[in-house]
């Protein structure tokens, strides 16, 4: 038998959005307040749905990371999977991956966050990645993304892209919002917030 298991990444593995603690790890909290409240606008569009999660998502990254070196935000991105990220990982989440590894699941992490503050973390835990990519250019971040956010339907494309489920025997999914709900749909067997006490 075939197995693979599919895990979002923020609020279901971890108990944060990703994104925003690594602005503040790298920028500082005081940045990080200060750049929320001139974006307000863009954060009230995005809860009222009048723009786009990736519209939203590039504003954010534009703001805070355009014109930065993509090694100096890798060499942090990697400090923060090592020293910060452990703390945010669902305990319940890290013995469900462990379980289902231990019964031959493939496992594999679906993420709109960024693939740079997560494949470290994803490797050491044997779990492949299906992340957003960000935009470098002249060996610098742009603020936009390389493609579309893995949000929502797009998590369907790109698990697709990589994997013919019909080889499969067992399909398990695992989401916590509304972004998840095309992915779980996927499943044999889905999982809404099934991590939370």
């Amino acid at each position: 038998m075939r197995k693979i298991a599919f895990f979002d990444f923020d609020g279901t593995i971890t108990t944060k959005d990703t994104l925003l603690e690594v602005i503040k790890y790298q920028k500082g909290k005081a940045c990080f307040y200060t750049g929320f409240l001139i974006n307000m606008p863009v954060l009230i569009g995005l809860k009222l749905k009048l723009i786009s999660n990736q519209y939203a998502k590039e504003k954010i990254l534009k703001h805070f990371f355009a014109g930065t070196s993509i090694f100096a935000f890798q060499q942090k991105c990697d400090l923060f999977a090592t020293n910060v990220l452990p703390s945010y990982i669902r305990s319940g989440a890290l013995a469900e991956i462990e379980k289902l590894q231990a019964s031959g699941f493939e496992i594999v992490v679906v993420s709109a966050s960024a693939e740079n503050w997560i494949k470290k973390w994803s490797d050491k835990t044997g779990a492949k990645l299906i992340a957003t990519q960000l935009e470098v250019k002249n060996q610098h971040l742009t603020g936009f993304l390389k493609g579309k956010n893995c949000h929502s339907e797009e998590k369907v494309t790109r698990i697709k892209a990589l994997y013919d489920l019909s080889q499969y025997d067992e399909v398990y999914c695992y989401g916590d919002s509304g972004g998840d709900k095309a992915m779980l749909k996927l499943a044999t067997k889905a999982f809404y917030k099934p991590f939370r006490s």
